[in-house]
């Protein structure tokens, strides 16, 4: 496109999509991106619903809110007492039918962590259950950033990497791959510096699960809508074969 056709300010205006589209291609090149593996989670799984409701009210609803998910209709889908969920998931709230919100001020969370923790009530629509399960497995130890780290799926997040205690920390292996001139930086692997309490194989169970209540309260209606619709196949499977049967009964005189 010859942009000296172009009016100052739109000219400006091309120059600045054209820098940001760079600038995201090198957050790519640079590491974001780099794990593709797949979570796997099963939603129709209550233990391990019940298991990531444990983890994010403990390790994620300091800072980040469902505010669409009430506490009792996430009691009537895990199988939980109203006891149990008063007890072991309403640290926040006083009573069953609100919902999970936190107390975190927005202008707060922008003032200690530049930016306010998004509410996770959608993510899993939003993101994908696979990239929200490799950005909490994704974070490497970043001396540049504030935080002090980093993540692959997310170059410069904001976050902090809470889970270290359970997952260790790690720092990231790059290497530089293509030929002089035409260089990309590409991850190579995680090397572990400290140990945390869990396994790695405990590690990815933990989040597994998270991830997948994180699925499961972004549409709490998919098991349903998913019964349904086999009701459904089921039901215009049968009334198809019975129309055609009397198709055939009424005009089996016709030649």
């Amino acid at each position: 496109m010859n942009t000296t056709i172009l009016q100052p300010r739109a000219r400006r205006m091309l120059l600045t999509v054209v820098a940001g589209l760079l600038a995201a291609g090198s957050a790519v090149a640079s590491g974001g991106g780099a794990l593709a593996d797949h979570a796997n989670v099963d939603v129709g799984n209550v233990a391990s619903l019940q298991r990531g409701a444990r983890n994010f009210v403990n390790y994620c609803m300091g800072c980040h809110s469902a505010q669409y998910v009430r506490y009792n209709r996430l009691a009537q889908d895990l199988g939980i007492s109203e006891q149990q969920l008063i007890d072991n998931l309403m640290f926040a709230a006083q009573k069953p039918t609100e919902t999970m919100t936190i107390a975190m001020r927005p202008a707060d969370a922008v003032r200690w962590f530049g930016v306010a923790p998004p509410d996770l009530s959608l993510i899993a629509r939003n993101r994908g259950a696979d990239y929200i399960y490799n950005f909490l497995r994704g974070f490497y130890l970043d001396p540049t950033r504030p935080s002090g780290v980093n993540n692959l799926m997310l170059p410069n997040a904001a976050m902090p990497h809470v889970l270290a205690g359970l997952q260790g920390t790690h720092e990231a292996v790059f290497a530089e791959e293509g030929e002089s001139g035409a260089t990309h930086t590409v991850f190579r692997e995680f090397r572990q510096v400290t140990a945390g309490q869990l396994s790695p194989e405990e590690y990815d169970q933990f989040v597994r699960d998270t991830v997948a209540f994180l699925a499961y309260i972004g549409e709490p209606m998919q098991l349903e809508r998913q019964r349904l619709g086999l009701m459904v196949l089921a039901f215009l499977l049968v009334f198809g074969i019975l129309s055609y049967l009397l198709k055939k009964e009424i005009w089996k005189d016709v030649r």
